[in-house]
């Protein structure tokens, strides 16, 4: 159940509230905003009826959560959640951009792409230091040196640092480092790396698994959300189709799909969805347009010599070009009012 508290509830009444849930063996979730107040209470209604809660003092009303995804539902906040990541507000209405190579290769390859990245006015750097790939000889990323240059690069240009967890064993060391924690596609699913990110104080970037259902999608994020870290971004990534023009088919209409759903961030990395430069932007566009609160992208300063995916990563003229488009597309959505996005 979610427990609306009204503006005037005091701080005495909400410790009340939470003290019968507690009582009653259920863990609550106090959620504050700027304009209200709720408790999210997943399963109470198992041990607790509504009419046990609704006449406590501060209460205003208690509502139902009938999804079974309790903390990622829509039903499960009283609003559109926004996650903070180092001053940069993912879910709110300015458009949310991540951009940077796949891998981090040299200080020269990391530094120049920062640099162009910077000047284009992104604050979020994407750049892998562990690298999950399909095969075993392929380049497997520099791990923890560079970790070490990725800090260097953020007191650099001030930028933030998205870079991937691969496994529990080397998840705190990416943690240390990074301020959004990616979880790549591949690991959608393995349950004790989102219960460990879970836990996590650094909000958590969720891709989708190349062949997960919207509904498994989801319940990974509660997987993350039950052990108590709430600042989840989901990210479509394209699923596997039988299409052979792509990497993978961007599944626009999971975008709005989602947000339908659950109250949190939704973003798509239109790169490793097209697999391809010259679809790249294309797919950007659309992601935007059917709603995504953000983007993901792979640029190079030279794609052709990358150690990892390179065909798909952005030269910095497409990259601006791409920025310039998307951003168009956000405002123009913006001013046809809430209902677009």
């Amino acid at each position: 159940m979610l427990i609306l508290m009204e503006q005037t509830a005091t701080l005495e009444q909400i410790r009340a509230v939470m003290a019968v849930l507690e009582g009653a063996g259920i863990r609550g979730y106090v959620q504050e905003s700027p304009v209200s107040t709720s408790i999210l209470a997943p399963h109470a209604s198992q041990a607790l009826k509504a009419d046990r809660i609704e006449p406590m003092g501060g209460v205003g009303r208690v509502v139902p959560i009938t999804s079974p995804f309790k903390l990622a539902s829509a039903d499960g906040a009283p609003g559109r959640t926004v996650v903070e990541v180092r001053g940069v507000a993912v879910g709110a209405p300015e458009l949310a951009v991540m951009a940077g190579p796949c891998g981090v290769e040299s200080r020269e390859q990391l530094f120049t792409v920062a640099r162009y990245v910077a000047e284009s006015g992104v604050r979020l750097l994407r750049a892998g230091a562990f690298k999950p790939r399909t095969s075993p000889y392929a380049f497997q990323g520099m791990g923890a040196e560079a970790l070490r240059l990725l800090e260097e690069v953020r007191r650099e240009f001030d930028l933030g640092i998205v870079t991937e967890a691969t496994e529990v064993e080397t998840f705190e060391e990416v943690e240390r480092t990074a301020d959004l924690v990616q979880l790549g596609a591949r690991n959608m699913q393995n349950f004790a790396l989102l219960k460990r990110a879970g836990r996590s104080e650094k909000p958590v970037l969720l891709k989708r698994g190349p062949a997960a259902t919207l509904e498994e999608w989801l319940f990974a994020a509660e997987y993350i959300m039950s052990e108590g870290n709430r600042n989840v971004i989901l990210c479509e990534r394209g699923i596997r189709t039988w299409s052979q023009y792509a990497r993978n088919t961007l599944d626009v209409s999971v975008i709005p799909a989602a947000k339908l759903l659950t109250h949190l961030p939704v973003i798509a990395d239109p790169s490793h969805a097209a697999g391809r430069r010259d679809l790249v932007i294309p797919c950007a566009r659309a992601a935007v347009a059917a709603g995504a609160d953000g983007l993901i992208v792979e640029t190079h300063c030279k794609p052709d010599q990358a150690l990892s995916d390179g065909p798909q990563a952005l030269l910095p003229s497409d990259f601006f070009q791409m920025l310039e488009q998307a951003r168009r597309i956000r405002t123009v959505l913006m001013e046809a009012g809430p209902g677009a996005l």
